[in-house]
């Protein structure tokens, strides 16, 4: 299947505080809160939801293309996706703006504050998934956090092309109105979240979960430490567990990674089961690199990892996929 990613391309700022947030924020004055933290690292790094997700894709054996608006200062970064087989040719590149920035520090309990400057992004809306179908064959657009306008209008227009869509609304949430948000999920084939987001979700709409469950196809949740719960089309209730890490070292685009794995697994044929396990593979292999593109896989240490996590059996049906 042909898969193209429609979401945000950014360069990641990463730092790390040297203890918990919790400690330095009081509860009773944050409708005044001014506080500043001394960070010990920056780490400056290629990222953004969907050059993340095509860059997971792309080492395994996938050519997803990428869909999305960035500036002149792009350059670089296209040239590191395409040598990993993401393709990058319907990526619109602004005259006036910088590729987006997110700027994220990380404490010692993974807790992060973050802030995002769309920069570039905000022209993604000026990009027509219509006008790529002419030229690409689209089995299923993932369309993840990016400008709000370019994400209502890829979820529409893949809607009214017949064209499968995954809906992956995350960190755009809490800017987007329950109507919004509707619309985002509306005729989803897949719809992801973490926990936290799902619980928004609902709120934000208004919605029961028997009534997101008719308007999507398969609902996957991300639980953090806890793996991730699926909810297939007919109602089935599925849980797998994480890959245990060796050590971690920067949540951010864990969620990212996640999918990826998981959406090349099943688009490939593999179950609900063994797709949530090779997404939690590459998710660790991402909780365990300082950025979000800075890791490799390795077949034999990646099938080894699996066999200890989820036994033999489930290893040998994801090792054609590594």
């Amino acid at each position: 299947m042909s898969i193209a990613v429609s979401a945000s391309i950014a360069t990641d700022h990463l730092m790390r505080f040297p203890g918990r947030f919790s400690d330095a924020l009081l509860a009773d004055q944050l409708d005044h809160v001014s506080v500043s933290f001394l960070v010990d690292d920056l780490q400056i790094r290629r990222g953004g939801v969907a050059g993340n997700i095509a860059y997971a894709m792309g080492l395994l054996n996938r050519t997803p293309l990428l869909v999305g608006a960035v500036g002149a200062d792009f350059a670089e970064y296209r040239a590191w996706l395409e040598k990993h087989g993401v393709d990058c040719s319907t990526v619109r590149t602004s005259d006036t703006a910088h590729t987006a920035r997110f700027v994220c520090t990380t404490d010692d309990d993974m807790a992060q504050i973050a802030s995002f400057y769309p920069g570039a992004m905000s022209e993604a809306r000026d990009i027509s998934i219509g006008a790529i179908a002419e030229q690409h064959t689209l089995d299923l657009v993932l369309i993840g956090a990016n400008d709000p306008e370019a994400m209502l209008r890829h979820t529409a227009e893949c809607r009214e092309l017949g064209i499968p869509f995954a809906a992956d609304p995350s960190q755009q949430l809490a800017r987007l109105d329950g109507d919004q948000a509707v619309q985002l999920i509306d005729g989803a084939a897949y719809l992801f979240t973490n926990k936290y987001e799902w619980a928004l979700l609902l709120q934000k709409t208004g919605l029961s979960e028997e009534e997101v469950a008719r308007k999507v196809g398969i609902r996957v949740t991300t639980l953090g430490a806890n793996g991730v719960q699926i909810v297939d089309r007919d109602g089935t209730e599925l849980t797998v567990g994480v890959v245990p890490e060796v050590h971690k070292v920067e949540p951010t685009g864990v969620g990212d990674a996640f999918r990826a794995g998981f959406l090349t697994g099943h688009t490939t044929g593999l179950s609900l089961e063994r797709s949530a396990q090779l997404g939690s593979l590459i998710a660790v292999l991402v909780l365990e690199t300082m950025g979000t593109q800075e890791w490799t896989l390795n077949k034999d240490d990646a099938l080894e990892r699996l066999t200890k996590a989820y036994g033999a059996e489930a290893a040998a049906d994801i090792k054609p996929l590594l």
